[in-house]
Formats: structure tokens, sequence, C-alpha cells
């Protein structure tokens, strides 16, 4: 507990002494009416003079209708009609349903409060030789950062020198350690582990990977979900209600039967009884507690009207390339035509490519091995390559650049994702290439089907044989091929339109491309690790460790935090209800009224603590 909960606890645990030892002496001897009434203000005063001073705070800035109102004429009024054992026992229940929360608050707080250590005060830069220790911002790209065991990394780069295993579990979620060595890729907030690092940095202390995730939590708290919003306006409206309500109990009933007191006290009940304090303190907690969990998971989400789409989500969308993908391709099929073999076509194929750094070409050269260069290269962009050798000219690319260079092929040539090889003007055979699958991606699809997620869609640019056949492999039986990112924001949209009101629809995506289509789905995934920056600020939520299961962890934390939420506001509402009704006949009194109060708040906060606790 923080200071300000130990004086609030302090302050509860001398109240309630001082007012058990008043009630035993009370019943022990007869004690004069005034002493009794200061006996009983001062452990009164003691726990609510906060309250007290508060209402009238509220009065003086235009903000009357609220729990501080309610409580201060609850316990006034009990206090004036001589009740004060429950004048005192509310007040101090009262207060110890707030430190509760509080302590819950802070709790769900230290969620994510390691995200906001991810950024390190200082970094030491290496310049003309001389180490400085400066602040991260003050570092330029391309300058060299020096990171010692136990450091963390200060802003987003590559590693020039040395081997190290780095902690990137505040980032990602993941436990274990990432071995990096020259040429990697580190993040800005990683912890280095064994030994010193020399890193080129890539990215500005404000574009770093930290600070991105900095931003995200702390305008998470801005996007409410419905139900919050709702309860917002419903408070608005029901605390004025209430206080309506209980003066006409008052005043009514006593005109006509002239008991004031029984009827004031019926009042006061229903003022305790009525405070929204369950409903305004464990919905928002449900859902910052929901984001909270999942962000420990490596799993960042942007709002809690996010989590709260996400919970309904039936279809999800995704792309092809990088998502479900690695966007790695293998050559998966050599066919040459009679009189060639399969090794000759492979290494005109790779002749041709040795130049180029398409992830294609790079696949073909690496499956031929040695080869030799080729004198020249003349690269038609977007159609395929004119390479020259000692022996003659290839030909490689696309079935339209061989046949727009006079090139003819024959009716059954094969079609999917490769190149299409020419020799001295006679074609000569095709290379095929497959994307190759994420070796997680049919547990993570398994995963999203028990949580409930009946529809699965995959859009791609690619053509529709090699479209089909990644489908197939993954058991994806809707897939729309040859998309331009136009084409895929368009179908999204239609999408989202056709099932507005009904189902949510996710979108998850990694590229620079996806971004308008993440921005137009209802729920937008992105992967953050070799996501674009551009996919990752579109996105209504980012994995941190491109894990695709993450997905299903989403969708569970989602659904387990509305059933929370639901639990929390049927309970609440339902209790709250059932102790007025009883309360307006006179058969409850103010004792079971504050225990419906804040015995309500107390487990309706514990219930929605339950989603910090969500594991895989």
């Amino acid at each position: 507990m923080n200071k300000k909960q130990k004086k609030l606890l302090f302050r509860i645990s001398i109240s309630l002494g001082l007012f058990i030892v008043t009630v035993i002496l009370e019943k022990l001897f007869n004690i004069n009416s005034i002493l009794l009434l200061v006996m009983y203000l001062v452990p009164y005063i003691i726990s609510g003079y906060d309250v007290l001073l508060g209402f009238f705070k509220n009065i003086t800035h235009g903000r009357v209708f609220d729990e501080k109102l309610l409580m201060t004429v609850a316990t006034l009024g009990a206090l004036i009609i001589g009740e004060y054992p429950e004048c005192v026992f509310v007040m101090v229940f009262y207060q110890t349903g707030e430190l509760f929360q509080s302590v819950a608050v802070g709790k769900s707080r230290r969620s994510i409060s390691s995200l906001m250590e991810l950024c390190p005060d200082e970094a030491v830069v290496l310049r003309d030789g001389t180490e400085e220790t400066v602040f991260p911002d003050e570092v330029e790209t391309g300058e060299t950062v020096i990171v010692r065991p136990g450091e963390k990394i200060p802003l987003d780069g590559i590693v020039l020198e040395g081997e190290a295993a780095v902690d990137m579990s505040a980032l990602t979620g993941e436990s274990a350690p990432f071995d990096t060595f020259p040429g990697c890729e580190v993040k800005a907030g990683s912890i280095n582990l064994t030994s010193t690092l020399k890193i080129e940095v890539q990215k500005e202390a404000h574009e770093s990977t930290a600070a991105k995730i900095l931003e995200l939590v702390e305008n998470s708290s801005l996007n409410k979900a419905k139900t919050e919003k709702f309860l917002t306006r419903f408070s608005r409206y029901y605390t004025p209600a209430v206080v309506i309500s209980a003066l006409i109990l008052a005043v009514v009933p006593s005109l006509i039967t002239g008991d004031w007191r029984e009827w004031v006290y019926r009042a006061l009940i229903f003022l305790v009884v009525s405070c929204p304090c369950a409903l305004v303190i464990s919905v928002p907690l449900s859902y910052f507690g929901g984001i909270g969990g999942a962000s420990s998971n490596g799993i960042l989400i942007k709002g809690a009207n996010y989590l709260e789409a996400l919970g309904n989500v039936s279809t999800f969308v995704f792309d092809k390339t990088g998502t479900l993908t690695t966007g790695e391709f293998t050559v998966s099929g050599i066919f040459p035509e009679e009189g060639t073999s399969s090794e000759e076509l492979l290494h005109f194929g790779a002749t041709a490519e040795y130049y180029s750094n398409h992830p294609i070409a790079k696949s073909i050269v690496k499956a031929a091995g040695d080869i030799c260069a080729p004198e020249s290269v003349k690269e038609h962009s977007g159609f395929g390559v004119e390479a020259k050798t000692e022996k003659g000219t290839i030909f490689a690319g696309s079935k339209r650049f061989l046949e727009k260079s006079g090139i003819s092929l024959p009716e059954n040539e094969n079609s999917g994702t490769g190149v299409y090889i020419a020799f001295e003007g006679t074609y000569k055979g095709f290379i095929k290439l497959s994307d190759t699958p994420k070796k997680n991606i049919n547990v993570a699809l398994d995963k999203l089907r028990k949580s409930g997620v009946s529809g699965f869609i995959m859009l791609t640019g690619d053509n529709e044989s090699a479209a089909g056949e990644t489908a197939e492999k993954l058991g994806i039986a809707d897939f729309y091929a040859g998309l331009l990112p136009d084409d895929k924001a368009n179908f999204l949209e239609k999408l989202c339109k056709e099932k507005k009101g009904k189902e949510t629809v996710a979108f998850v995506g990694d590229g620079i491309n996806d971004a308008p289509v993440l921005a137009l789905s209802d729920v937008g995934f992105a992967m953050g690790g070799v996501g674009s920056d551009a996919a990752i600020e579109a996105a209504d939520i980012v994995i941190m460790d491109d894990n695709i299961e993450k997905c299903a962890l989403g969708v569970k934390i989602a659904k387990k935090t509305k059933r929370i939420v639901l639990q929390n506001v049927v309970f609440a509402l339902g209790v709250k209800f059932a102790v007025l009704f009883f309360a307006s006949f006179g058969l409850t009194n103010m004792w079971i009224g504050v225990l419906a109060d804040v015995g309500v708040a107390v487990l309706a906060i514990l219930n929605a603590m339950r989603t910090l606790k969500i594991k895989e």
C-alpha cells in the first residue's frame, strides 16, 4: 500500500476501535446523551472528514450529485434522528470500501507499470572515440550506443559488435531470452543480460518501440467501452433520481402517517443502498484489468472499446504474406521442358536472378548453390530480368514478360507463384515457389475456433493458384486473391457494413499496405515485432512478439472481461434493487443497507480483479 492508503487504513482502524469501545460503554453504562453524541462523533469525523469536505467542496463547484452527497446526507440524517451507531458504521464501512477500491486499482495499474519503466533515463553514446552519457532523446540515428550487462537498451537499433542474451519480456511477454549477434535488430526497453553490445541507432527516441508502447498505454484510458459510457450517462441521472426518490419516501408517507422518524430512517437506508460505487468502480476496473492482463502477455490493446469489440468478434480476416506465412519463399517444384534437366533450369534461373534482392530471386539462388554471375543484367521492373552470359541470354520473370519478349509458351504451362525461364528465345521451363506457412498457424486457428470464432477469410495479392494452395494447407475455405491494397480496404469496408450490428470483424496484418485495412476493420491486429510503423499506428491491438496465437489469447481475455462486467452489473443492480424494495417497506435496517452497498462493491471489485489473471 502507498502512503495515502496506509493513512486511510490507520484512520479506519482508529475509528473502528473507538466505535467498538463506545458501543460497549453505551451498553454497560448510562451515558449522558450529549457525551454519547460526542463519543460517536469522534470516530465519525476521524473516518469521514474527507468525505464531508469533498461534499462541501463539490457544492461550491456545482457538482452536487455523487456518492459523497449520498453518504453525507445518509450519515448526517442518521445522526439527526439519533441513530448514532448506524451513522458511524455507514461511514467506516464506506471508507473500507474506498480503501479496498484504491488497493484494487493500484494492483491493476501495477500490471502495466512495468511498461512505464521501459524507457531508460540515459544512454551511453560513442562520439569521437569517447563515451558520453546523455538523455536518449539526444541520440541521433546512425550513432553508436554502448549497452553493458544489466542495462536497458535505450533505442531501437542493429547490433554492430558483441553477442548477448537479451530479455524482451517487458515488450513481448515472452520470458525466454533472445540471443543477439552482429546484424540482429534490438528493441528499446529490452535488457542486456550477459555481455557488452555496441548498437547502431536506427530510430530516434520518440519513434522507438518503447516510446510507442508507452503512448498506447497512456492513451488507452481515453477509449472507453460502450458499457463504461453508458454507466457514465446512467450515473448522471441515477444519483439525482435516487435523491428525489428518497426525499419523496421521507416526506409523502410522513405527511400521511405523521411518523417522520420511521420514514426518514427508511429514506436514509434508501440513500445508503443506492450508492452506485459497485458499478462505477468495478466496470472500468474490469476493462482496465483486462488491458493490463493482456499487456503482461505482450498484447497491447489501445482502449476498452477495442477490448469490448474483440469480445464480440465472429470473423477473422487475415493478410497472407507475413501474417499467415513467413514471407520466405522456397523452391517447391521444378518443371523443365523436354530436353532440359531440372539442374540446368535451376541454374538458368539462379544466374538470371543473381543480383536481385527480391525474396523469390534469393530463394532460387539459394536453391541452386554455386553459380557464376552473369556478364550483365537488364531489369524490367515488375516483369522480370534479362541476363547476358557467355553462352547466351536468359529471360526470367512472369508469363507476360516472356510473351512480351516474343517467347511462346506451351498451353499446358504451370501456374502459381514462380518464375518462367527462357534461354536464347526458347522457353525452358517453370520454377515454382511456395511461401511457407508459419509453424504455429494451425494451432492458432484451432484456438480461435475453440474461442467461438466461426469465420476465417484470407486476403492476398498473390495469384489464385498460390492463394488456394496456402488456404488449403491452413483449412481456410474463403480466400480472395490478386487484391491490391485498395481492393483489400474496399472488401473490409463492405464486410463490416454487412455485419454491422450483428457481428464484429477483426483483421490481422503486418505490412505498410495493411494500414488502411486495419483502420477500416472493427478490430485491427498488427504484428508488432516485424510489423511496419504505419500498421502499428493504424491497428487497435498490437501483438508484440508476432505470435499469431496471441490473437486467440486476446479473444479469450476479451470474452472473460465481458462476462465479468456482465456479472458485476447484474449482481450489483440485482442486490441493490432487492434491498431498496425491502427498505421501502421497512423490512431492513441501515446495517444491512451499508453491507448491501459496501459488500456488493467489495465482491464486484474482487470479481473485476480476475481479469488480471487470465492466461493461455
